[in-house]
């Protein structure tokens, strides 16, 4: 029995780019197509099959640095949940590349929720395998706020539970501007103690 449903959600991919260098500065650089390896996207800084530890994971590996496995390839954004994110703000609208994004997927709801594990399949084959949401952080703040003067500090909250989510490579290949994406997601109910393991967290 296949663990993985073919959901009859599918989106559509409306923009990508990538963050050619980090160090000097978090904006991508738009692209019509993107060229995906195990490693992650061709030309982005936050590919590789391995990556330094962070902040996100202190409680797993209180050694900032450590190496592991880079589940954090892709960061994948929704159009219409920019849309809210950019209306919260008092914004008209809000540039992906201002957060980093390497996708912009319409059509699919509730998008940042998906369930970890699901997989986004484009028509080509290639797939990413979701690792989980995303959460907001100051680095687009700031980004944001040299565009758009007093408007930065306001993303953190406006992008909360709006941030997409981050993924990684399962497939190789080609994704390009207009694919459609399907999702598939786990066979599996949702944790029955979730609540209790959260309270206090």
């Amino acid at each position: 029995m296949p663990a993985l449903i073919a959901t009859k959600f599918t989106g559509r991919i409306t923009w990508l780019g990538t963050v050619p260098n980090r160090a000097a500065g978090l904006p991508s650089q738009p692209a019509e197509s993107l060229v995906a390896s195990f490693a992650g996207p061709e030309g982005e800084d936050h590919g590789g099959l391995t990556r330094p530890s962070c902040s996100r994971v202190l409680t797993q590996y209180p050694e900032r640095g450590t190496e592991i496995r880079n589940v954090r390839q892709f960061s994948i954004l929704s159009a219409e949940e920019i849309a809210q994110i950019a209306e919260a703000m008092g914004l008209d609208s809000l540039d992906p590349a201002l957060m980093g994004a390497t996708m912009v997927i319409e059509g699919i709801p509730d998008f940042t929720h998906i369930p970890p594990s699901s997989r986004l399949q484009a028509s080509s084959g290639a797939t990413l395998t979701v690792d989980m949401e995303n959460q907001p952080c100051q680095l687009p703040a700031r980004e944001i706020e040299k565009v758009e003067p007093g408007h930065g500090k306001r993303f953190k909250p406006s992008a909360r539970e709006r941030r997409g989510v981050t993924a990684w490579v399962e497939r190789e290949g080609v994704f390009r501007l207009g694919d459609e994406v399907r999702l598939h997601i786990p066979q599996q109910r949702g944790w029955s103690h979730l609540d209790e393991a959260l309270k206090g967290a």
